[in-house]
């Protein structure tokens, strides 16, 4: 594909994306911005998570998975089902009750001011650097398709993203992320259907065809049961699916501000419930479009790249198939990246302006200069992250979020549980040293495992392990005292 065509798409998509932003958001206070005025519909919500919850690394990591995992990423999702109930039935009443702009206000009127910066400055790590490798798949996979045949170095591809994100965000906030991420999550869902749609018509495979072809292959292959020391064993997928849903969305700001966006718990419920459903019916149309793609390639003898997220945008947009599939392709991959990316700037504006500032105790106007300076300071923190990644990307980009996230979120999962399943008080200057070495302790047993337990390999449940460490730390630092001395 022509990359000035390209080009032109991603203008094309932005003025769209911009309009809707703008006419959504303009008028928005800070209440919009950080919470959305709790005035949108459940339905809506519902539809616009799964332009949030499905990211640019699942459009392009998630097909070029099958070749090596099959659908076992499955057992993953369905333990993010359960995960979702415990969000929708648990969190959600508690944190509605609260009436909480920022999620982490939890843990200052639980444990103290202390643990309650600990969890925000955990959550801006995880979230700055898991929003950054999603955004870099895009501008990396842009990079390749667009700016590099024309003579553009990566740092400008960088800036120029982030920019774009930081545009269509300042206007309204969660109320113009919403309304976006509906118009993305559209686009996304034609994307994957349009692209099987393609495949399968080149592959001449009616329904039927199909079908036998999802049955026979070795690559379909969904449950392991087999194999204890296998990253793909059930076990750890589901486990880590149900505790990483749990502490990427229902304790991650940038998920729950849609959540919380809604007129009630009851209808944020609602709205949890069908966007699960949803998801789930999304990535298993991503893992068939993977298999589709693996089989095109062995049946016209096609050399793919030896990394999976290359698979995708290779076949795409190398002219193996009519130009309608790339333009398809850059649309969906736009619409997944650049959502997850504006939604999580949100995120960090308002955990940064209000859980380490302080800034809900500022007046109206002073809290709005605030928030605007933090949008601007975060948009460049990010371009700085994603042109570190393109210096060190070494590894498969879902790997390397889900990767990030068992580290950095799971302190914060150890601590909201210890304080919904414990009356217990802590000493809360002492939890950022609990919240520091929990994670220590589980890069040292994930790197001497297959040594000291027999040839097990930690996957995505060293995130369990790391919220386990989290709360026995916390209860050796807490007292029955009807009082906190401390605090």
């Amino acid at each position: 594909m022509s990359p000035y065509l390209i080009l032109g798409l991603l203008i094309g998509y932005f003025v769209l994306l911009f309009a809707v932003s703008y006419l959504s958001g303009r008028k928005a206070n800070n209440a919009g911005f950080f919470v959305g005025n709790r005035q949108n519909h459940w339905l809506i919500v519902a539809i616009a998570m799964i332009g949030s919850t499905i990211s640019g690394v699942t459009f392009v990591s998630v097909p070029g998975m099958v070749f090596g995992s099959g659908f076992s990423y499955l057992q993953m999702v369905l333990g993010f089902v359960l995960g979702q109930v415990f969000i929708a039935f648990v969190l959600l009443p508690l944190f509605y009750r609260l009436n909480l702009f920022s999620i982490y206000e939890y843990l200052d009127s639980r444990f103290g001011i202390s643990t309650y910066k600990t969890g925000a400055w955990f959550f801006f790590v995880s979230k700055m650097l898991g929003a950054s490798v999603r955004i870099f798949l895009v501008v990396l996979t842009m990079q390749l398709l667009v700016f590099e045949p024309l003579g553009i170095p990566f740092i400008i591809n960088a800036l120029f993203s982030v920019f774009l994100v930081y545009i269509y965000t300042f206007f309204g906030g969660v109320k113009s992320i919403i309304s976006t991420d509906v118009l993305k999550s559209v686009s996304l869902i034609l994307s994957v259907v349009l692209s099987i749609y393609f495949i399968s018509k080149a592959l001449q495979l009616n329904f039927g065809d199909f079908t036998n072809l999802v049955k026979e292959s070795d690559m379909s292959r969904v449950f392991f049961f087999d194999d204890l020391n296998d990253r793909h064993f059930f076990w750890k997928q589901f486990l880590a699916g149900v505790f990483t849903m749990i502490a990427t969305n229902g304790l991650d700001q940038d998920m729950m501000q849609r959540n919380l966006s809604c007129k009630s718990y009851k209808e944020s419920q609602k709205n949890a419930m069908l966007s699960i459903a949803m998801q789930l019916v999304v990535i298993t149309l991503f893992l068939l479009l993977g298999l589709l793609l693996y089989t095109y390639a062995e049946q016209f003898n096609i050399t793919l790249p030896a990394k999976g997220d290359e698979v995708f945008p290779f076949l795409a947009t190398g002219g193996f198939f009519p130009i309608a599939l790339g333009i398809v392709f850059i649309i969906g991959l736009v619409a997944a990246s650049f959502s997850a990316a504006g939604s999580a700037l949100t995120a960090l504006t308002t955990s940064f302006t209000i859980d380490i500032l302080g800034g809900k105790s500022r007046g109206e106007e002073e809290l709005t200069k605030l928030r605007k300076q933090v949008h601007i300071l975060m948009a460049f923190v990010m371009a700085t992250c994603i042109y570190g990644f393109n210096i060190a990307n070494n590894t498969s980009v879902i790997d390397a979020v889900y990767i990030l996230s068992s580290y950095t979120y799971g302190p914060i999962l150890g601590m909201f549980a210890f304080g919904m399943i414990s009356k217990r008080l802590v000493r809360d200057r002492l939890v950022p040293v609990v919240a520091i070495l929990s994670p220590i302790l589980c890069f040292i047993l994930d790197r001497n495992s297959e040594a000291w337990f027999g040839g097990y390999r930690f996957s995505y449940e060293i995130l369990i392990l790391n919220a386990l460490f989290t709360i026995i730390g916390l209860t050796l630092i807490s007292k029955r005292h009807e009082a906190n001395p401390t605090r």
